[in-house]
């Protein structure tokens, strides 16, 4: 393994993995009501072919993978990529990120096939909100989904919540309480424009806001030796159990931290996620590539990686919506 830097001398160790593309939820930020064009079954990567690109990506300097989707657990025999990925010796930390609706079923079997960890996506602790905002939704089955998951050991659990002006900012006081006494990590995450969310100006709320919400609710503790792979600063109230994390991916310069590539489920890599640009990984796997070709189209992806994106030009992505990549 050498390891990877880009062009900026980031170092970039994180492969998320989407999975597919499809979800049991409907997440009025995530997915159109229509839901989306659905890529068909023979332009969704195999799980042999997704463990491929892993073996070639860790073996050009990648550590650290999560699996995504849509909803990940929707795709049949999620177990058995879990298993195959955790075979591979390079690999220091394998999670994935779910909606936990499914996780009562598969958190004991994706423990005992070799997942680490979830972050868990949940931006309501209210019944008919969840409703709401997810449109098929059942917040009940989303706790049960949590606690299946520490039972399973799948620890430190992260809540992530996409906080809304108008939808959830009434809960984010709520949802910081909630460190006090478990021991999630919950991360507030400003909202991103993405093509299909045509709400995303009249719902955004800056990080500073959201943090300014929390503090009111007394001391916060920097946190520096939380252990983490992306640009969330953490924080947690004295004596807290959990901690409390705030992710400015609009308002804040925090592409210069960013250590990650996307790989789609149709089998694009993308350098950004808030970037059109990929590198196709399908038709070099199809024909049978060599181990070093794929490497090299990795590397050819990391020094693609743009400095920053251009959201504050008005630029956003446009050929896919947020749950077509994986966020």
């Amino acid at each position: 393994m050498t390891g990877l830097s880009d062009s900026f001398q980031r170092p970039i160790n994180y492969l998320r993995i989407s999975v597919t593309d499809r979800c049991n939820l409907r997440c009025t930020y995530c997915m159109p009501n229509r839901g989306i064009n659905l890529a068909p079954h023979s332009q969704v990567l195999s799980y042999e072919e997704i463990k491929n690109v892993a073996l070639a990506a860790v073996e050009a300097g990648i550590s650290k993978i999560r699996l995504t989707g849509g909803e990940p657990l929707v795709r049949k025999g999620i177990t058995d990529l879990v298993r195959m990925l955790a075979q591979i010796k390079g690999i220091d930390d394998l999670s994935l990120t779910t909606n936990a609706i499914l996780l009562p079923k598969y958190a004991a079997e994706l423990k005992g096939a070799g997942l680490r960890r979830v972050n868990i996506s949940l931006d309501t602790l209210q019944k008919d909100k969840f409703e709401q905002i997810t449109r098929v939704g059942i917040l009940a089955d989303a706790f049960a989904g949590i606690r299946a998951a520490h039972k399973a050991g799948l620890e430190p659990i992260k809540i992530n919540v996409v906080a809304m002006r108008g939808i959830n900012d009434d809960e984010i006081a709520d949802f910081a309480k909630i460190t006090t006494e478990k021991s999630w990590h919950v991360r507030f995450i400003e909202l991103m424009p993405f093509e299909g969310n045509q709400s995303a100006n009249k719902w955004f709320i800056p990080r500073s806001e959201i943090e300014q919400r929390v503090r009111a609710l007394g001391e916060l503790e920097p946190v520096f030796d939380h252990t983490g792979h992306g640009p969330a600063k953490y924080f947690r109230f004295p004596q807290a159990r959990g901690t409390i994390g705030f992710i400015s991916s609009v308002t804040e310069h925090i592409c210069m931290s960013c250590n990650r590539l996307r790989l789609t489920a149709d089998g694009k890599l993308r350098p950004c996620l808030l970037s059109d640009n990929e590198i196709d990984l399908m038709v070099p796997l199809r024909d049978s590539v060599p181990n070093d070709t794929l490497k090299s189209l990795i590397k050819k992806a990391v020094d693609n990686k743009p400095k920053g994106h251009e959201l504050h030009n008005g630029a956003k992505p446009k050929k896919r919506n947020m749950a077509q990549i994986g966020g």
